[in-house]
C-alpha cells in the first residue's frame, strides 16, 4: 500500500512525540486530572489514541500494520499476562522477604490508589474502582503501544535496523515517564536532588520496559503479547495490589517494579535471540 508521507519517518515521529507529551504535560500540571473524581490522568491517552487514527489515516496504515492484527489477540493478551504475573510474583516475593529480614512484618494488600511517587494513601475498594481502573488503563497501554511500540517502530525500522530503531522508541518513552518525578517536584512533593536521580531512574527503568515489548513486538508479529504485559504491570503491580508494612504502603514499589520488568526484560531478551539464531540456521 502506497503511504502519504510528506516528512521524514524520524521527522514525523519525533512530532509526534513532541504533541502528545505537549498534552500529557498539559493534563498533569494544568488540568491534573488525576485530582479530580476521575482520578487519573487519562485525557492526554484518549487524545493520543485519536492523533494516532489520524495520522495511521494520512500515511495510508491500518491498526493491523502497526501490530493490532485481530489474529493472535486473544493468545497474545494472555501470554502477556502470564509474563507479568509470574514476574511479578517473583518480586512480590523478594519484596516481602526484604521486609521479614529488616524486621518489620508486611503483608499484601488489594485495593485501587493512584500511582504515586511519594505512596499510597487513599484506598478503594468499591467494585467501580476497581472497573474504571482496568478501563483507564487499557486505554492508556493501548495508546503507549500503539504509538511507541506499534507506530514509532514501523516508522523508525524504515531506515534504520531494528534494534536500533527499538533503542530510539524505548528512549523516548523514557522521556515521556519524566513528567511524574517533575511534577512531584514542582509541588514540592520531593527536593531537586531526589528529583534528578528519579527521572534518570525513571527514564532507565521506562527505557527498559520499551525495549523488552518492542523485543516482544517482533518476537510475536503484533503488539498484544507487551500490550499484555503493560497492562498487569500497570493495574496489578502500579494500582490493585500493595504491600503494607508497619511503616505505610509501598515503600519500595519502584524497587519492585523495576525487579519484575529486570527478570522479565532478561527472559524476553533471552527469548529474542534464541529465536533469532533458529531463523539463522
Amino acid at each position: 500500500m502506497e503511504r502519504n508521507i510528506k516528512c521524514k519517518p524520524n521527522n514525523l515521529c519525533m512530532i509526534i512525540f513532541m504533541l502528545c507529551l505537549s498534552v500529557r504535560f498539559v493534563e498533569y500540571f494544568l488540568i491534573e486530572t488525576d485530582k479530580t473524581a476521575i482520578g487519573e490522568n487519562v485525557l492526554h491517552k484518549v487524545v493520543g489514541i485519536i492523533l494516532l487514527a489520524l495520522v495511521l489515516k494520512k500515511i495510508n496504515l491500518t491498526w493491523g500494520e502497526i501490530g493490532f492484527q485481530r489474529d493472535g489477540f486473544v493468545s497474545g493478551i494472555l501470554k502477556g499476562l502470564l509474563l507479568g504475573s509470574v514476574c511479578f510474583a517473583v518480586s512480590f516475593g523478594l519484596e516481602l522477604a526484604i521486609f521479614i529480614l529488616q524486621g518489620n512484618p508486611a503483608h499484601l494488600e488489594v485495593y485501587i490508589s493512584s500511582f504515586s511517587l511519594t505512596g499510597s494513601q487513599i484506598k478503594n475498594t468499591d467494585f467501580v474502582f476497581f472497573l474504571l481502573c482496568v478501563l483507564f488503563n487499557i486505554i492508556n497501554v493501548w495508546m503507549e503501544e500503539g504509538v511507541f511500540r506499534g507506530l514509532f517502530l514501523k516508522m523508525l525500522s524504515e531506515t534504520k535496523p531494528f534494534m536500533q530503531a527499538n533503542f530510539i522508541a524505548a528512549f523516548l518513552f523514557g522521556i515521556w515517564h519524566i513528567v511524574m518525578p517533575v511534577r512531584s517536584y514542582v509541588n514540592g512533593e520531593m527536593s531537586f536532588a531526589a528529583m534528578l536521580p528519579m527521572g534518570i531512574g525513571y527514564i532507565i527503568l521506562a527505557g527498559i520496559m520499551g525495549i523488552k515489548w518492542g523485543l516482544l513486538t517482533r518476537i510475536t508479529g503484533n503488539i498484544w503479547a507487551g500490550l499484555g504485559d503493560h497492562l498487569f504491570n500497570n493495574t496489578v503491580a502500579a494500582n490493585m495490589l500493595h504491600v503494607v508494612s508497619l511503616k505505610g504502603a509501598d515503600e519500595l514499589q519502584i524497587v519492585r517494579i523495576m525487579a519484575a520488568q529486570i527478570i522479565s526484560f532478561a527472559f524476553v531478551l533471552i527469548r529474542y535471540y534464541h529465536k533469532n539464531r533458529k531463523k539463522n540456521r
